[in-house]
């Protein structure tokens, strides 16, 4: 099968690699779309922690298929079943797994990390990780599962009230999920601040009130400050733009060996909460899951751009500079029609 690989730092290739085995336990899935992000460009480029990534790796951590083969063990699925599959591996035994915190389990073990990924023909996954997707829910939505799992994890460390004023950092799709989630509680204000003035309608109708391109525009103090750019100017701006006793929620990703320099003395008196907010756990991954089935939730909009598996290098690219047109999530389809 084929497959879309980072062999090490800098090397990434479409290659020819065998069809994975598949255990008495496990699923056999054709992925249909894949979602690729600035995580799997830290990847390609060499800047995620060593602890967090084996090379080489086929990329894919935001994706969704149809099964194609049922391990002789696993019941409750069907060959032709639409799914979405948790991509960390959790041990089940830890203290941290038995309280619920499976993102936090002590052996980390992750499908696009240490696991090769769906960016892929096939992909074999442990069946006990597999949620069925609703035939009415788009190959879009049902691929988003993964990051809009790792914001909602982030909301319940936030636990945001009503009627606050939030301040969201940065204008990928993790600010775009953060912005559809936060929504849901009735905030007073939802502003978003980034980079590019193309991303404002996107923002928009997901549910930002505004979008800002000039840091001279924000509020000087917000209730809560979610920081989703990955950048540490982003994580600056938001020690800055939080109130006293606000709350800030870090979701972004800088590059492992970029460090901050903080005045704890103005932490301690402005009395801020920080929340850093580590992947999801399975009920988070569940939520969402059950939120889209029910059609509470619909992240279709938030996907710009399609390639096939093909055409891997313009999505990179697109991933990398997208010019002057909006850019949402980018989709390797893996299934075309």
């Amino acid at each position: 099968m084929r497959a879309l690989r980072c062999l090490k730092p800098g090397d990434v290739r479409l290659v020819e690699v065998p069809t994975p085995n598949l255990p008495a336990d496990y699923l056999l899935v054709a992925p249909t779309a894949t979602g690729i992000c600035g995580t799997d460009l830290e990847i390609i480029a060499g800047g995620v922690d060593p602890a967090f990534i084996t090379y080489p790796i086929t990329l894919g951590h935001e994706w969704t298929g149809n099964i194609v083969e049922l391990g002789r063990d696993v019941k409750n699925f069907s060959i032709g079943d639409r799914v979405v599959v948790e991509g960390m591996i959790p041990c089940g035994k830890c203290n941290e797994c038995v309280a619920g915190a499976t993102n936090l389990c002590k052996t980390y073990d992750e499908i696009g990390f240490t696991r090769d990924g769906a960016a892929a023909e096939f992909i074999a996954v442990p069946a006990a990780l597999a949620h069925k997707i609703a035939d009415f829910v788009t190959e879009e939505s049902a691929a988003l599962v993964e990051p809009a799992a790792v914001v909602l994890q982030g909301m319940k460390r936030l636990a945001p009230k009503a009627n606050g004023r939030f301040l969201v950092l940065g204008d990928g799709t993790i600010g775009l999920l953060a912005v559809a989630l936060l929504a849901e509680f009735t905030p007073a204000m939802i502003d978003v601040f980034g980079m590019r003035t193309e991303q404002k309608d996107l923002f928009t109708q997901m549910g930002a009130t505004r979008f800002l391109t000039s840091k001279e525009d924000a509020h000087s103090e917000y209730d809560y400050v979610v920081e989703a750019a990955g950048a540490i100017a982003a994580v600056s701006l938001a020690l800055s733009h939080a109130k006293r006793g606000g709350k800030i929620l870090l979701l972004g990703y800088p590059e492992h060996s970029a460090l901050l320099q903080v005045s704890v003395h103005d932490l301690i008196n402005n009395d801020l909460t920080i929340h850093a907010s580590f992947s999801y756990s399975r009920d988070s991954w569940k939520e969402i899951v059950v939120r889209l089935n029910s059609g509470q939730l619909n992240l279709t909009p938030l996907v710009t751009h399609h390639f096939t598996l093909d055409k891997w290098q313009e999505a990179i690219q697109t991933l990398r500079h997208a010019g002057k047109n909006a850019r949402g999530k980018v989709l390797l389809k893996l299934k075309t029609d």
